[in-house]
């Protein structure tokens, strides 16, 4: 296990906190951590801690109460070189399948004609291409965000954010688009923040992994993933140093949670009190 990471970087996260409900409920405390152009992130901790917030305010959609967050030196805007991919597809629902697409690249400047291509191709990497012509409600939950997913990979964008985007689908398929992920980053080098509950997967996909701990969310720690690569090439699976991290991180995730309980024993026990911090 690595201390948090402050060199700087494409993204930039210092001493970020965040409340809702007037500041009766913080969901983040103290967050600082790097992204490099070209690197591929994971944020993996229990339900509540901040994962999805975390990206929200990466994307500029939500602002810090403390501290900073900064892509390429300023407060992030939504904008075509940044793309979401969120739990739900969030489709046009007016549009078909290879509309939605063809939308944002022609936002970006494509001809229609160069959209409409690439955005076939693109349904055929993720295995639509035969629903192309179909509207978001005539697709299961999975195929639409499959859809989604597809739409944020048109673009090519700098900065990828993803929040859980495979967690809806098949085995099968989680493994395809895991791969095509891993390739069109390899392929492009942007930076990639990915939200998952699966360590399996953060292991599979990212470079380092930062562990929150359970709300308010702070960074437990930072873990260096060094793995052969290409990774969608060769199985890192069966390696001992795959294992390694398996346990480790397992470990100190089930640490955590039991931490948490007894946090949750404390703030019942002391209602109008502030839980007390982890000593993380």
């Amino acid at each position: 296990m690595e201390g948090a990471v402050s060199a700087p970087g494409l993204i930039e996260l210092q001493g970020v906190g965040k409340s809702f409900r007037d500041g009766r409920l913080r969901i983040l405390h103290d967050i600082s951590f790097s992204v490099a152009l070209g690197e591929f992130i994971c944020l993996v901790g229990p339900s509540g801690c901040g994962k999805t917030t975390l990206l929200r305010m990466i994307s500029g959609l939500i602002t810090p109460d403390e501290g900073a967050v900064l892509v390429k030196g300023q407060p992030p805007r939504p904008s075509a070189e940044m793309a979401m991919v969120f739990q739900s597809a969030r489709l046009l629902p007016w549009r078909t399948v290879a509309g939605n697409i063809e939308f944002v690249l022609t936002l970006k400047g494509l001809p229609r004609s160069d959209a409409a291509m690439r955005a076939r191709a693109l349904l055929g990497t993720v295995g639509l291409r035969d629903f192309a012509e179909a509207y978001p409600h005539e697709l299961s939950g999975g195929m639409q965000q499959r859809v989604g997913l597809a739409r944020a990979l048109a673009v090519e964008p700098e900065v990828l954010l993803m929040d859980e985007p495979f967690a809806a689908l098949d085995a099968m398929t989680r493994e395809t688009l895991r791969g095509e992920v891993l390739r069109l980053w390899a392929r492009r080098r942007m930076a990639v923040v990915f939200v998952t509950h699966d360590i399996d997967e953060a292991i599979l996909l990212s470079q380092r992994i930062v562990l929150l701990g359970p709300r308010p969310g702070r960074i437990d720690s930072i873990v260096t993933v060094d793995l052969p690569e290409p990774r969608w090439q060769h199985d890192p699976r069966g390696l001992a140093e795959f294992a390694r991290l398996r346990r480790e991180l397992w470990d100190r995730i089930n640490a955590m949670s039991r931490e948490g309980a007894v946090l949750e024993e404390l703030a019942r026990a002391f209602p109008d009190t502030e839980a007390l911090p982890s000593g993380r």
